[in-house]
């Protein structure tokens, strides 16, 4: 799958179209491949323009401008193809009340030419116990999973999820993960869209940070984890107007420090070995007299990413 210079607008609408006819950008020149096989994850916070991105490669939004070759070809010519051979599950998904998990997915069965059994369906994402279950005494991680049953069951190249474990517990996700990772591991490609660090480490081969549109990174998780120059992050509140008596530039000298940059009323520290930069910084507010109010440190991850690239927290 690959797209190049995919581009998505919008005319406004409402009272602030009545003086501004110009056009909201939801994607903005964004190029994409997604190898064979790949689990493929679209990072960035709502808004960021992930759920417009994959609505276009999923056929359902016209792109504005750009090029989308989805397992070799095009919606425009292709499109009975392609609906066989992918699957979708949309950010919010909402099925028959009185409808039987087995129900449910017979009708979604009944869609395609060819596919899994309803059974081998149900077994893969776990609900045999509720299979005779409607669909309203379900839990939020049970419909979930149902939701990702219907995507599956057509036996699909190519998944499309957009943000699958949205509001779900611990447990749920877990078990959607071992439903999504199985399903990479038996050949099939994944497209999935997520702010959640911990869901994009563990199943994505690759990650692309999106931020107003636009593809600000690409790479492994460890890549783009490594870009930041070092393996722990100090996040430093101090009392006062403490940010303005402390200059990136000076404190760059310190030992072991390799970026630095004000977030959110703090002082974030890129360090390589925390026990050499961690005394260097306090010595540092100590001599401007400036008093501690607040010292965290945790290992650097794809949220400390997004933030040395944009100054903001991905659930902004």
């Amino acid at each position: 799958m690959k797209c190049r210079g995919l581009k998505k607008t919008y005319k406004r609408t409402g009272l602030a179209a009545v003086d501004d006819d110009s056009e909201v950008v939801a994607v903005d020149g964004l190029d994409l491949d997604v190898a064979a096989g790949e689990c493929f994850g679209l990072l960035g916070p709502n808004g960021a323009g992930k759920t417009t991105t994959v609505e276009v490669l999923e056929g359902l939004l016209e792109p504005s401008e750009g090029d989308v070759t989805i397992l070799g070809r095009r919606w425009a010519k292709d499109e009975t193809y392609l609906r066989e051979r992918i699957g979708l599950s949309l950010q919010q998904t909402f099925l028959p009340d009185k409808l039987t998990v087995v129900e449910t997915v017979r009708l979604f069965r009944s869609f395609f030419k060819t596919g899994r059994t309803v059974e081998e369906t149900i077994g893969l994402v776990a609900l045999q116990e509720k299979a005779k279950a409607k669909y309203e005494t379900l839990s939020g991680g049970q419909k979930q999973r149902l939701a990702v049953a219907c995507a599956l069951v057509s036996d699909p190249e190519l998944l499309f999820l957009d943000e699958p474990t949205t509001g779900l517990d611990p447990q749920s996700r877990r078990m959607l993960w071992d439903v999504i990772s199985k399903f990479r591991n038996e050949g099939g490609s994944v497209v999935l869209t997520t702010h959640y660090m911990d869901e994009a480490e563990r199943l994505c081969d690759r990650v692309g940070v999106v931020d107003h549109g636009k593809m600000i990174a690409i790479g492994t998780p460890k890549e783009l984890i490594a870009s930041l120059g070092g393996s722990h992050i100090v996040e430093v509140q101090a009392e006062g107007e403490a940010l303005a008596a402390l200059l990136p530039a000076e404190l760059l000298t310190l030992p072991s420090i390799h970026a630095c940059k004000p977030v959110l009323g703090r002082m974030a520290f890129t360090v390589g070995e925390l026990h050499v930069a961690l005394p260097a910084i306090l010595t540092a507010y100590t001599e401007r007299k400036l008093t501690v109010k607040d010292l965290s440190t945790h290992s650097a991850t794809l949220e400390d990413v997004f933030v040395h690239l944009t100054g903001r927290q991905l659930r902004d």
